[in-house]
Protein backbone atom coordinates (compact mmCIF):
# COMPACT_ATOMS: atom_id res chain seq x y z
CA UNK A 1 0.00 0.00 0.00
CA UNK A 2 3.20 2.59 0.94
CA UNK A 3 4.30 2.35 -2.63
CA UNK A 4 1.15 2.56 -4.22
CA UNK A 5 0.58 5.83 -2.09
CA UNK A 6 4.09 7.51 -2.91
CA UNK A 7 3.14 6.64 -6.59
CA UNK A 8 0.23 8.29 -6.90
CA UNK A 9 1.44 11.20 -5.21
CA UNK A 10 4.24 11.46 -7.83
CA UNK A 11 1.60 11.30 -10.52
CA UNK A 12 -0.55 14.00 -8.95
CA UNK A 13 2.21 16.18 -9.30
CA UNK A 14 3.80 15.45 -12.51
CA UNK A 15 0.15 15.97 -13.67
CA UNK A 16 0.77 19.59 -12.17
CA UNK A 17 3.54 20.01 -14.27
CA UNK A 18 6.64 19.43 -11.92
CA UNK A 19 8.85 17.20 -13.40
CA UNK A 20 10.03 14.16 -11.46
CA UNK A 21 12.65 11.90 -13.34
CA UNK A 22 12.36 8.40 -12.44
CA UNK A 23 15.76 8.54 -10.51
CA UNK A 24 14.07 11.06 -8.11
CA UNK A 25 11.12 8.74 -7.73
CA UNK A 26 13.66 5.94 -6.45
CA UNK A 27 15.09 8.28 -4.21
CA UNK A 28 12.13 9.33 -2.78
CA UNK A 29 10.35 5.60 -2.30
CA UNK A 30 14.03 4.64 -0.63
CA UNK A 31 13.81 7.83 2.21
CA UNK A 32 9.93 7.34 2.63
CA UNK A 33 11.37 3.51 3.29
CA UNK A 34 13.32 4.80 5.75
CA UNK A 35 11.01 7.52 7.53
CA UNK A 36 7.80 6.04 7.23
CA UNK A 37 4.70 7.66 6.81
CA UNK A 38 3.92 8.42 10.65
CA UNK A 39 5.39 12.08 10.68
CA UNK A 40 3.68 14.32 8.49
CA UNK A 41 5.54 17.25 9.05
CA UNK A 42 9.23 15.44 8.46
CA UNK A 43 7.65 13.23 5.11
CA UNK A 44 6.73 16.65 3.66
CA UNK A 45 9.78 18.16 3.87
CA UNK A 46 11.84 15.29 2.83
CA UNK A 47 9.25 14.46 -0.13
CA UNK A 48 9.84 18.72 -1.02
CA UNK A 49 14.03 18.09 -0.76
CA UNK A 50 13.46 15.59 -3.18
CA UNK A 51 10.69 16.05 -5.97
CA UNK A 52 10.83 19.71 -6.14
CA UNK A 53 13.47 21.59 -7.21
CA UNK A 54 12.21 24.97 -8.16
CA UNK A 55 10.06 27.70 -5.59
CA UNK A 56 7.48 27.19 -7.99
CA UNK A 57 7.53 23.40 -8.05
CA UNK A 58 7.95 23.60 -4.43
CA UNK A 59 4.88 25.44 -3.62
CA UNK A 60 2.63 23.18 -5.93
CA UNK A 61 4.51 20.20 -3.80
CA UNK A 62 3.01 21.74 -0.75
CA UNK A 63 -0.22 22.51 -1.98
CA UNK A 64 -0.79 18.69 -3.30
CA UNK A 65 0.84 17.29 -0.54
CA UNK A 66 -1.95 18.98 1.95
CA UNK A 67 -4.91 17.92 -0.32
CA UNK A 68 -3.20 14.30 -0.79
CA UNK A 69 -2.74 13.35 2.47
CA UNK A 70 -5.68 14.98 4.18
CA UNK A 71 -7.67 12.69 2.43
CA UNK A 72 -6.21 9.41 4.20
CA UNK A 73 -8.00 8.56 7.62
CA UNK A 74 -4.43 7.17 8.98
CA UNK A 75 -0.80 6.63 7.52
CA UNK A 76 -0.77 3.14 5.74
CA UNK A 77 1.02 0.12 7.96
CA UNK A 78 2.15 -3.16 7.29
CA UNK A 79 -1.39 -4.50 7.86
CA UNK A 80 -3.12 -2.29 5.82
CA UNK A 81 -4.59 -4.19 2.62
CA UNK A 82 -2.67 -4.43 -0.82
CA UNK A 83 -4.85 -1.13 -2.80
CA UNK A 84 -3.20 -2.31 -6.20
CA UNK A 85 -4.86 -5.78 -5.56
CA UNK A 86 -8.30 -3.89 -4.03
CA UNK A 87 -8.39 -1.48 -6.98
CA UNK A 88 -9.58 -3.54 -9.07
CA UNK A 89 -12.63 -5.18 -7.04
CA UNK A 90 -15.39 -3.90 -4.47
CA UNK A 91 -15.04 -6.68 -2.18
CA UNK A 92 -13.60 -4.85 0.57
CA UNK A 93 -15.50 -1.67 0.21
CA UNK A 94 -18.25 -1.39 3.24
CA UNK A 95 -21.36 -1.92 2.58
CA UNK A 96 -23.89 0.92 1.97
CA UNK A 97 -26.40 -0.33 4.12
CA UNK A 98 -23.88 -0.69 7.32
CA UNK A 99 -22.33 2.53 6.83
CA UNK A 100 -26.18 4.38 7.06
CA UNK A 101 -26.87 2.03 9.97
CA UNK A 102 -23.70 2.01 11.56
CA UNK A 103 -22.13 6.17 11.16
CA UNK A 104 -18.58 6.30 12.19
CA UNK A 105 -16.41 8.81 10.93
CA UNK A 106 -13.80 6.66 10.69
CA UNK A 107 -15.39 4.20 9.02
CA UNK A 108 -16.69 6.48 6.21
CA UNK A 109 -13.71 8.15 5.59
CA UNK A 110 -11.96 4.22 5.12
CA UNK A 111 -15.01 3.32 3.01
CA UNK A 112 -14.69 7.06 0.76
CA UNK A 113 -11.06 5.87 0.00
CA UNK A 114 -11.57 2.33 -0.42
CA UNK A 115 -14.78 3.10 -2.74
CA UNK A 116 -12.38 5.72 -4.35
CA UNK A 117 -9.79 2.89 -5.34
CA UNK A 118 -12.11 0.82 -7.06
CA UNK A 119 -13.62 3.69 -8.75
CA UNK A 120 -9.93 4.76 -10.38
CA UNK A 121 -11.04 8.00 -8.90
CA UNK A 122 -6.81 8.96 -9.62
CA UNK A 123 -8.17 8.94 -13.30
CA UNK A 124 -10.33 11.92 -13.34
CA UNK A 125 -9.33 14.78 -15.71
CA UNK A 126 -12.12 17.75 -15.86
CA UNK A 127 -14.35 18.74 -13.35
CA UNK A 128 -17.32 18.04 -15.10
CA UNK A 129 -16.47 14.42 -14.35
CA UNK A 130 -16.83 14.83 -10.56
CA UNK A 131 -20.86 13.70 -10.28
CA UNK A 132 -19.41 10.96 -12.55
CA UNK A 133 -17.06 9.48 -10.38
CA UNK A 134 -19.14 10.22 -6.84
CA UNK A 135 -21.75 7.67 -8.45
CA UNK A 136 -19.01 5.12 -9.31
CA UNK A 137 -17.99 4.85 -5.66
CA UNK A 138 -21.54 5.23 -4.34
CA UNK A 139 -22.32 1.77 -7.18
CA UNK A 140 -18.91 0.45 -5.29
CA UNK A 141 -20.78 0.77 -1.53
CA UNK A 142 -23.53 -0.86 -3.05
CA UNK A 143 -25.85 1.77 -3.73
CA UNK A 144 -27.81 -0.73 -5.48
CA UNK A 145 -28.71 -2.64 -2.56
CA UNK A 146 -29.94 0.17 -0.58
CA UNK A 147 -32.61 1.45 -3.67
CA UNK A 148 -33.78 -2.05 -3.80
CA UNK A 149 -34.38 -1.97 0.23
CA UNK A 150 -35.99 1.78 -0.62
CA UNK A 151 -38.34 0.65 -2.95
CA UNK A 152 -39.32 -2.67 -0.53
CA UNK A 153 -39.74 0.29 2.15
CA UNK A 154 -42.17 2.84 0.03
CA UNK A 155 -43.96 -0.73 -1.44
CA UNK A 156 -45.00 -1.68 2.03
CA UNK A 157 -47.51 1.67 2.48
CA UNK A 158 -46.98 1.69 6.31
CA UNK A 159 -46.15 4.70 8.38
CA UNK A 160 -43.11 2.19 9.51
CA UNK A 161 -42.13 1.76 5.59
CA UNK A 162 -42.13 5.49 5.16
CA UNK A 163 -39.77 6.36 7.93
CA UNK A 164 -37.58 3.22 7.15
CA UNK A 165 -37.29 4.56 3.25
CA UNK A 166 -37.05 8.52 4.36
CA UNK A 167 -34.48 7.23 6.49
CA UNK A 168 -32.33 5.32 3.72
CA UNK A 169 -32.98 8.23 1.58
CA UNK A 170 -31.41 10.74 3.94
CA UNK A 171 -28.58 8.45 4.72
CA UNK A 172 -28.30 7.94 0.67
CA UNK A 173 -28.10 11.45 0.47
CA UNK A 174 -25.41 12.06 3.30
CA UNK A 175 -23.32 9.39 1.68
CA UNK A 176 -23.25 10.73 -2.04
CA UNK A 177 -22.72 14.32 -0.38
CA UNK A 178 -19.24 12.60 0.84
CA UNK A 179 -18.54 10.29 -2.09
CA UNK A 180 -19.06 13.81 -4.19
CA UNK A 181 -16.85 15.73 -1.94
CA UNK A 182 -13.86 12.63 -1.99
CA UNK A 183 -13.73 13.50 -6.16
CA UNK A 184 -13.96 16.92 -6.12
CA UNK A 185 -10.16 16.60 -3.54
CA UNK A 186 -9.29 13.85 -6.08
CA UNK A 187 -10.11 16.26 -8.79
CA UNK A 188 -7.79 18.99 -7.05
CA UNK A 189 -5.12 16.05 -6.71
CA UNK A 190 -4.74 14.95 -9.80
CA UNK A 191 -6.82 16.52 -12.74
CA UNK A 192 -7.05 20.37 -11.71
CA UNK A 193 -2.97 20.18 -13.21
CA UNK A 194 -4.22 17.73 -15.80
CA UNK A 195 -7.09 20.47 -17.15
CA UNK A 196 -4.69 23.38 -16.98
CA UNK A 197 -1.84 21.14 -19.25
CA UNK A 198 -5.27 20.75 -21.45
CA UNK A 199 -6.20 24.62 -21.53
CA UNK A 200 -2.24 25.45 -22.01
CA UNK A 201 -2.45 23.48 -25.06
CA UNK A 202 -5.45 24.18 -26.37
CA UNK A 203 -4.43 28.16 -25.94
CA UNK A 204 -0.83 27.42 -27.21
CA UNK A 205 -2.67 26.54 -30.69
CA UNK A 206 -4.80 29.17 -30.79
CA UNK A 207 -4.58 31.77 -33.60
CA UNK A 208 -2.88 34.80 -31.99
CA UNK A 209 -4.44 37.86 -33.44
CA UNK A 210 -8.08 35.89 -32.59
CA UNK A 211 -7.13 35.82 -28.49
CA UNK A 212 -9.52 37.19 -26.55
CA UNK A 213 -9.66 38.95 -23.33
CA UNK A 214 -9.91 36.43 -21.18
CA UNK A 215 -7.18 34.44 -23.40
CA UNK A 216 -5.04 37.38 -23.01
CA UNK A 217 -4.92 37.03 -19.28
CA UNK A 218 -3.55 33.39 -19.11
CA UNK A 219 -1.35 33.98 -22.20
CA UNK A 220 1.26 35.33 -19.81
CA UNK A 221 1.59 32.55 -17.93
CA UNK A 222 1.85 30.13 -20.36
CA UNK A 223 4.45 31.99 -21.95
CA UNK A 224 6.84 31.92 -19.05
CA UNK A 225 6.18 28.28 -18.84
CA UNK A 226 6.71 27.47 -22.52
CA UNK A 227 9.86 29.37 -21.62
CA UNK A 228 11.01 27.50 -18.88
CA UNK A 229 10.90 24.18 -20.93
CA UNK A 230 12.62 25.24 -23.60
CA UNK A 231 15.37 26.26 -21.27
CA UNK A 232 15.64 23.32 -18.87
CA UNK A 233 15.36 21.46 -22.40
CA UNK A 234 18.44 23.19 -24.13
CA UNK A 235 20.53 23.46 -20.58
CA UNK A 236 20.07 19.57 -20.64
CA UNK A 237 21.37 19.12 -24.01
CA UNK A 238 24.52 21.86 -23.66
CA UNK A 239 25.68 19.78 -20.21
CA UNK A 240 25.36 16.79 -22.46
CA UNK A 241 27.83 17.53 -24.93
CA UNK A 242 30.04 19.87 -22.94
CA UNK A 243 32.14 17.36 -22.01
CA UNK A 244 32.88 15.39 -25.92
CA UNK A 245 34.83 12.11 -26.47
CA UNK A 246 38.07 11.08 -25.33
CA UNK A 247 40.64 11.96 -27.17
CA UNK A 248 42.73 8.81 -26.62
CA UNK A 249 46.27 9.93 -28.31
CA UNK A 250 46.45 13.19 -26.20
CA UNK A 251 45.39 10.78 -23.13
CA UNK A 252 48.06 8.69 -23.16
CA UNK A 253 50.79 11.10 -23.65
CA UNK A 254 49.39 13.38 -20.78
CA UNK A 255 49.92 9.93 -18.74
CA UNK A 256 53.10 9.01 -20.25
CA UNK A 257 54.92 9.44 -16.59
CA UNK A 258 51.81 7.20 -15.10
CA UNK A 259 53.20 3.83 -17.51
CA UNK A 260 50.26 5.22 -19.44
CA UNK A 261 47.65 4.23 -16.44
CA UNK A 262 44.79 6.97 -17.65
CA UNK A 263 44.51 8.96 -14.73
CA UNK A 264 43.90 12.17 -16.65
CA UNK A 265 41.62 11.98 -19.13
CA UNK A 266 41.81 14.47 -22.11
CA UNK A 267 38.43 14.88 -24.03
CA UNK A 268 37.93 15.91 -27.87
CA UNK A 269 36.18 18.80 -27.53
CA UNK A 270 34.03 20.63 -30.62
CA UNK A 271 33.55 24.44 -30.11
CA UNK A 272 30.18 25.65 -29.58
CA UNK A 273 28.80 29.02 -30.39
CA UNK A 274 26.84 30.78 -28.00
CA UNK A 275 23.29 31.33 -29.24
CA UNK A 276 22.76 35.54 -30.16
CA UNK A 277 19.68 36.18 -31.33
CA UNK A 278 18.69 39.20 -33.64
CA UNK A 279 15.21 39.96 -33.42
CA UNK A 280 13.97 42.31 -36.03
CA UNK A 281 9.96 42.92 -35.91
CA UNK A 282 7.31 44.19 -37.93
CA UNK A 283 5.05 46.18 -34.95
CA UNK A 284 2.73 47.85 -36.66
CA UNK A 285 -0.59 46.57 -37.10
CA UNK A 286 -2.04 42.99 -36.61
CA UNK A 287 1.23 41.81 -36.42
CA UNK A 288 2.10 43.46 -33.48
CA UNK A 289 0.18 40.87 -31.41
CA UNK A 290 2.39 38.08 -32.47
CA UNK A 291 5.72 40.09 -32.29
CA UNK A 292 5.03 40.62 -28.14
CA UNK A 293 4.46 37.16 -27.50
CA UNK A 294 7.42 36.31 -29.51
CA UNK A 295 9.60 38.94 -27.59
CA UNK A 296 8.23 37.67 -24.60
CA UNK A 297 9.50 34.12 -25.33
CA UNK A 298 12.78 35.41 -26.89
CA UNK A 299 13.19 37.10 -23.78
CA UNK A 300 12.34 34.45 -21.25
CA UNK A 301 15.16 32.36 -22.74
CA UNK A 302 17.87 34.61 -20.86
CA UNK A 303 19.34 31.68 -19.45
CA UNK A 304 20.20 29.47 -22.34
CA UNK A 305 20.23 32.61 -25.41
CA UNK A 306 21.78 35.48 -23.18
CA UNK A 307 22.69 37.68 -26.31
CA UNK A 308 19.13 39.02 -27.69
CA UNK A 309 19.25 41.58 -29.85
CA UNK A 310 16.24 43.24 -30.87
CA UNK A 311 14.72 45.69 -33.21
CA UNK A 312 11.02 47.09 -33.99
CA UNK A 313 9.96 49.24 -36.79
CA UNK A 314 7.05 50.48 -39.06
CA UNK A 315 8.56 53.46 -40.51
CA UNK A 316 12.08 53.53 -39.16
CA UNK A 317 13.63 51.17 -37.25
CA UNK A 318 14.38 51.69 -33.83
CA UNK A 319 16.79 49.49 -31.26
CA UNK A 320 14.74 48.53 -28.53
CA UNK A 321 16.92 46.71 -26.50
CA UNK A 322 17.31 49.40 -23.66
CA UNK A 323 13.39 49.72 -23.25
CA UNK A 324 13.45 46.09 -23.00
CA UNK A 325 15.77 45.95 -20.13
CA UNK A 326 14.92 48.83 -18.63
CA UNK A 327 10.66 48.37 -17.92
CA UNK A 328 8.54 45.22 -17.52
CA UNK A 329 7.33 43.75 -20.35
CA UNK A 330 4.14 44.31 -20.23
CA UNK A 331 4.69 48.65 -20.33
CA UNK A 332 8.04 47.70 -22.26
CA UNK A 333 5.92 46.43 -25.43
CA UNK A 334 3.04 48.67 -24.82
CA UNK A 335 5.39 51.83 -25.29
CA UNK A 336 7.04 50.16 -28.18
CA UNK A 337 3.91 49.17 -30.05
CA UNK A 338 2.43 53.06 -29.29
CA UNK A 339 5.27 54.69 -30.62
CA UNK A 340 7.39 53.17 -33.06
CA UNK A 341 4.06 51.33 -34.27
CA UNK A 342 2.02 53.73 -35.36
CA UNK A 343 4.26 54.62 -38.84
CA UNK A 344 3.39 53.76 -42.23
CA UNK A 345 5.04 50.52 -42.80
CA UNK A 346 8.47 50.88 -44.49
CA UNK A 347 10.72 47.55 -45.00
CA UNK A 348 13.53 49.42 -46.86
CA UNK A 349 14.19 52.11 -44.68
CA UNK A 350 14.08 49.98 -41.70
CA UNK A 351 16.47 48.04 -43.69
CA UNK A 352 19.30 50.83 -44.30
CA UNK A 353 18.61 52.02 -40.72
CA UNK A 354 19.98 48.48 -39.74
CA UNK A 355 22.80 48.94 -41.94
CA UNK A 356 23.64 52.37 -41.05
CA UNK A 357 23.03 51.79 -36.96
CA UNK A 358 23.28 48.40 -36.38
CA UNK A 359 25.44 46.58 -38.91
CA UNK A 360 28.26 45.94 -36.15
CA UNK A 361 25.77 44.04 -34.01
CA UNK A 362 25.52 41.03 -36.80
CA UNK A 363 28.39 38.13 -36.93
CA UNK A 364 28.72 35.33 -37.94
CA UNK A 365 27.09 33.65 -35.05
CA UNK A 366 23.80 35.71 -34.98
CA UNK A 367 20.41 34.42 -35.89
CA UNK A 368 18.27 36.96 -37.75
CA UNK A 369 14.77 36.30 -36.99
CA UNK A 370 12.17 38.82 -39.07
CA UNK A 371 9.28 39.12 -38.10
CA UNK A 372 6.71 40.67 -40.18
CA UNK A 373 4.46 40.14 -43.20
CA UNK A 374 6.73 41.79 -45.83
CA UNK A 375 3.68 44.46 -46.86
CA UNK A 376 5.77 47.78 -47.45
CA UNK A 377 3.47 49.81 -49.21
CA UNK A 378 4.89 49.34 -52.48
CA UNK A 379 7.98 50.91 -51.37
CA UNK A 380 11.42 49.97 -52.17
CA UNK A 381 12.06 46.67 -50.63
CA UNK A 382 15.57 46.98 -50.40
CA UNK A 383 16.43 43.18 -50.86
CA UNK A 384 20.05 44.15 -51.37
CA UNK A 385 20.11 45.07 -48.37
CA UNK A 386 18.41 41.81 -46.99
CA UNK A 387 20.67 39.37 -48.58
CA UNK A 388 23.73 41.60 -47.29
CA UNK A 389 22.14 41.16 -43.53
CA UNK A 390 21.81 36.89 -44.57
CA UNK A 391 25.66 37.02 -45.80
CA UNK A 392 26.72 38.32 -42.38
CA UNK A 393 24.91 36.20 -40.04
CA UNK A 394 25.12 32.64 -39.45
CA UNK A 395 21.33 31.72 -40.20
CA UNK A 396 18.40 33.83 -41.13
CA UNK A 397 14.93 32.74 -40.87
CA UNK A 398 11.75 34.88 -42.05
CA UNK A 399 8.31 34.82 -39.68
CA UNK A 400 5.23 35.82 -41.48
CA UNK A 401 2.00 35.74 -39.58
CA UNK A 402 -0.01 35.99 -43.03
CA UNK A 403 -1.23 32.40 -44.57
CA UNK A 404 1.23 32.05 -47.53
CA UNK A 405 -1.72 32.14 -49.88
CA UNK A 406 -1.39 35.32 -49.16
CA UNK A 407 2.15 36.09 -50.24
CA UNK A 408 3.45 38.31 -53.13
CA UNK A 409 -0.53 39.49 -53.27
CA UNK A 410 -0.82 42.80 -53.28
CA UNK A 411 2.17 45.07 -51.50
CA UNK A 412 3.43 41.89 -50.07
CA UNK A 413 7.06 41.39 -50.77
CA UNK A 414 7.74 37.61 -49.02
CA UNK A 415 9.11 36.16 -52.42
CA UNK A 416 11.43 38.80 -53.02
CA UNK A 417 13.38 38.06 -49.97
CA UNK A 418 12.67 34.11 -49.74
CA UNK A 419 15.45 33.59 -51.58
CA UNK A 420 18.25 35.05 -48.96
CA UNK A 421 15.87 33.49 -46.59
CA UNK A 422 17.41 29.52 -44.52
CA UNK A 423 13.64 29.86 -43.55
CA UNK A 424 10.49 30.96 -44.18
CA UNK A 425 7.87 29.74 -41.65
CA UNK A 426 4.34 30.55 -41.55
CA UNK A 427 3.74 31.53 -37.74
CA UNK A 428 -0.08 32.02 -36.48
CA UNK A 429 -0.01 30.21 -33.00
CA UNK A 430 2.36 29.84 -29.67
CA UNK A 431 3.12 26.58 -30.98
CA UNK A 432 4.41 27.81 -33.91
CA UNK A 433 6.77 30.17 -32.07
CA UNK A 434 7.93 27.80 -29.96
CA UNK A 435 8.81 25.42 -32.79
CA UNK A 436 10.78 27.71 -34.39
CA UNK A 437 12.67 28.85 -31.15
CA UNK A 438 13.09 25.40 -30.70
CA UNK A 439 14.83 25.08 -33.71
CA UNK A 440 16.65 28.07 -33.12
CA UNK A 441 18.59 26.68 -30.15
CA UNK A 442 18.91 23.11 -30.92
CA UNK A 443 21.55 24.74 -34.20
CA UNK A 444 23.41 25.84 -31.55
CA UNK A 445 23.66 22.32 -29.78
Amino acid sequence: MAERILTDFIRALRSADVRVSTGEAIDAARAVSVMGYDDREALADTLRCVLAKSPTEKATHDRLFELYFSRRPSAPNAEAPDTQQESGSASDVPDLMDLIDQPSETELAMAMERAGQVASVEDIRFSTQIPYFAQQMMKAMGVDRLEDKMMQAFGEKTPQGEAEAQRLIDGRQDVLKRATAHARQAFETFGAGATEQFRDEVLSEKVLTRLDAHDLARMRGLVERIARRLAAKHSRRKRRTSRGQLDVRRTLRANAGLDGVPFDLVWKTTRKDKPKIVAICDVSGSVARVVRFFLMLVYGLRDVAPDVEAFAFSGRLEDVGPIMASQDFTPAMDRIVNTIGMSSTDYGQSLSDLQTDHWQKIDRRSTIIMLGDGRSNNGDPRTDLFSEVAARAKRTIWLCPEAPSLWGTGDSEIPRYRPYCDKLVHVATLKDLERVIDEVLAAYG
